[in-house]
């Protein structure tokens, strides 16, 4: 069955590195960058199959574009799709449940890494003509932190959590872990689960590894980063809603929170008015823990074999059974 195939928005899984040739093989292909709201609508016209990342697919949008069979989003998170209509209306969304696990946890400790020894602001410092100017044979700008022995407390202990933690333990840290579902056989000398308060009042550092759901959205906030230690690392590649970041700023600025690296922020592209753009010790990436290319090949893949199965009246990582 050939199919009459929309992707909306992808530049950022193929800016030019990928093909979608296998894509374009299962029917009429239009492939767009980019696509503004105003203009989804049109893109969209009689497409069997849309192809989305990030441009929101409303109700609207559904109730004009009757030829909808089918949604593939590009991503794990399915809240830029209105779901419920898509179930009334009989179209399948298909969703990417898995891809980045590895690339993300190995993000979050690099983002820790920089934390501990700001290795970019040192070789910046080298380049400038400090060291040759220094009158000993070493310096450093920062306070320099070695891991070993201290404690990470991680909110989330899923797929990626988990893969965080055995990073963390091959450093010679403790793991503590929040997670809603617990599966005791994680559990070691140097991992255990713990309640919330505890997880704060025990870690040196804090890596968020949850989904944005109403329980844990702002968890971290003033009132939780009072029962931290004074001088925690805070750490996110997941969701940037997690953070209040009015109140993180202002933990950042009395040094009761010593540092934080995120790679998310509450709203993207990042706003100029975001206080975290004027906080001391932070560091923020532009949302990229999941985009090394072998990360990108398996997303693609997958979003692939979703179509080919629901093609074949199989459908597959379907959202809305």
């Amino acid at each position: 069955m050939s199919m009459n195939i929309v992707i909306l928005d992808g530049y950022t899984l193929n800016p030019g590195d990928l093909s979608w040739d296998d894509f374009r093989a299962l029917g009429e292909l239009a492939v767009y960058d980019r696509t503004p709201e105003n203009k989804i609508v049109e893109r969209i016209g009689n497409a069997d199959v849309v192809i989305v990342n990030k441009a929101p697919i409303s109700k609207t949008t559904l109730d004009r574009c009757p030829n909808i069979k089918y949604i593939g989003i590009l991503a794990t998170g399915h809240d830029i799709v209105d779901i419920a209509v898509c179930t009334e209306k009989g179209i399948v969304v298909s969703n990417i449940p898995t891809y980045g696990t590895n690339a993300v946890a190995q993000f979050a400790i690099a983002l820790l890494l920089e934390l501990c020894h700001h290795v970019g602001a040192h070789s910046d410092s080298v380049f400038a003509g400090e060291w040759s100017q220094c009158p000993d044979w070493t310096y450093w700008k920062y306070p320099l932190i070695e891991l070993a022995d201290k404690t990470m407390g991680i909110i989330g202990f899923g797929r990626i959590g988990q893969t965080t933690g055995k990073i963390a333990q091959a450093m010679g840290m403790k793991v503590l872990a929040f997670d809603e579902y617990k599966i005791p056989e994680l559990e070691s000398e140097s991992s255990r689960y713990v309640d919330l308060d505890e997880l704060f009042a025990q870690s040196d550092v804090i890596s968020l590894h949850c989904p944005l759901l109403p329980s844990t959205k702002g968890i971290i906030n003033a009132g939780n980063i009072a029962k931290m230690k004074d001088g925690v690392m805070i750490i996110n590649a997941a969701r940037g809603p997690l953070i209040v970041e009015e109140d993180l700023f202002q933990a950042l600025e009395t040094g009761k929170v010593a540092g934080a690296a995120v790679d998310v922020v509450s709203k993207e592209p990042i706003q100029v008015s975001n206080p975290l753009l004027k906080a001391r010790n932070c560091i923020i990436t532009p949302h990229i823990a999941w985009a090394p290319k072998e990360s990108r090949i398996r997303l693609m893949k997958i979003a692939m074999e979703n179509l080919v199965a629901f093609i074949a009246g199989n459908p597959q990582n379907v959202v809305n059974k």
